[in-house]
């Protein structure tokens, strides 16, 4: 028999957050979310996000054992904004048991049912800069730090349940070039030359400070009509910068601005954690934290986490600019090649910059939907 139980103490909340790292553990692509940042991400308390969202998390329960995991989320600003009325579902992991599967999604579509909810989707997450998108291609790939790994019966289980696809994430393994190509040089020189644009990277975490916020507004701006996308609010904003002000890297962090001093270009990039957090389990004590400054400093791999530029300078060379700098940088520290992060399909602008890459396109995500 199959029971659920909602989480609702620290007990139950270590339980939900460590459960995919035990059913992973053997499994050699499988690299673990940073356990204290996933508790905290369900923190009514720590998380701004719950201002305007609900949020819900079930464990499931077969002779004793843990034998599943799920969240809900209702983002009612989204809902609002855009006319909706979906309620989402995150962090669905289970054994190859639809009986267990079906039991967590109806969890949670009962869930959304009493709140007047019509659809479900997912697994997709708060934010943008949340874990979405269930692996349905790659599965012998390395995850990153930032993405979901599960096995090939969760895409098989969700469609037996009557679930469809709604919007693909493509990853790509870019070979990082051993020089800047000319394409790189004339576009970055264009942006300059034509367009008075510049290129600003922080000295210290201060200075970054500075511009950070700015920057995640023209972000908003520049992900607004992308899927699931809804703009971040200061606070949210404050509970990001604070989750990666400690292990951030300056020299891979761009800012452009243009004529008027306004921020029109903003790129992460991240040394490859993926390695030291699947070492660490997830967890920062006792040697997490040694592991991973370690990491950020002995690395051949490198995560591309966003590239945000405002639609009303697209196709000015502002790309080529933060890549100019980019390919340098990388070099500098024996780079080897970079994963693009979860890029969306119908992204064609993000898509396009790639053409000139020696690429694999290796890992493919989906998030779901049904009508309840």
């Amino acid at each position: 028999m199959i029971t659920l139980k909602e989480v609702k103490s620290l007990a139950d909340s270590i339980r939900f957050t460590e459960f995919p790292n035990k059913l992973y553990k053997k499994v050699e692509p499988f690299v673990p979310a940073l356990s204290l940042d996933e508790r905290n991400v369900f923190n009514k308390k720590k998380n701004p996000v719950h201002e305007y969202c609900d949020s819900i998390r079930f464990l499931a329960y077969k002779d004793g054992k843990i034998v599943g995991r799920i969240a809900g989320i209702i983002n009612h600003k989204l809902n609002k904004a855009f006319d909706k009325l979906e309620v989402r579902f995150t962090r669905i992991d289970m054994i190859d048991d639809i009986e267990v599967t079906k039991a967590l999604i109806k969890q949670i579509e009962d869930w959304g049912k009493s709140q007047g909810m019509t659809d479900i989707i997912g697994p997709i997450g708060f934010t943008d800069l949340d874990r979405q998108g269930l692996l349905v291609d790659g599965f012998d790939q390395l995850s990153m730090f930032i993405t979901i790994y599960n096995h090939p019966y969760y895409m098989e289980h969700l469609e037996k349940l009557g679930f469809l696809k709604d919007v693909d994430w493509v990853e790509k393994q870019i070979m990082w070039p051993t020089e800047v190509t000319d394409k790189i040089k004339r576009g970055a020189d264009i942006s300059k030359r034509r367009y008075g644009y510049r290129l600003f990277k922080a000295k210290n975490k201060k200075e970054l400070l500075k511009y950070i916020y700015e920057a995640f507004e023209m972000y908003n701006v520049a992900f607004e009509s992308l899927y699931g996308f809804f703009p971040i609010t200061d606070k949210v904003m404050d509970y990001y910068i604070k989750q990666m002000i400690m292990i951030v890297q300056l020299e891979y962090v761009w800012f452009v601005f243009d004529k008027e001093d306004k921020i029109v270009g903003f790129t992460v990039i991240m040394p490859s954690l993926a390695k030291v957090n699947k070492k660490n389990n997830g967890h920062l004590f006792p040697f997490g934290w040694a592991r991973l400054f370690w990491g950020l400093k002995h690395y051949d791999v490198i995560d591309l986490y966003f590239i945000a530029v405002d639609p009303k300078h697209q196709g000015h060379g502002i790309i080529a600019l933060m890549f100019e700098d980019g390919i340098i940088t990388g070099n500098k520290h024996g780079v080897r090649f970079a994963e693009s992060g979860p890029e969306l399909e119908e992204n064609v602008e993000i898509q396009n910059q790639w053409k000139s890459f020696d690429f694999n396109e290796h890992k493919r995500r989906r998030c779901y939907r049904k009508t309840i």
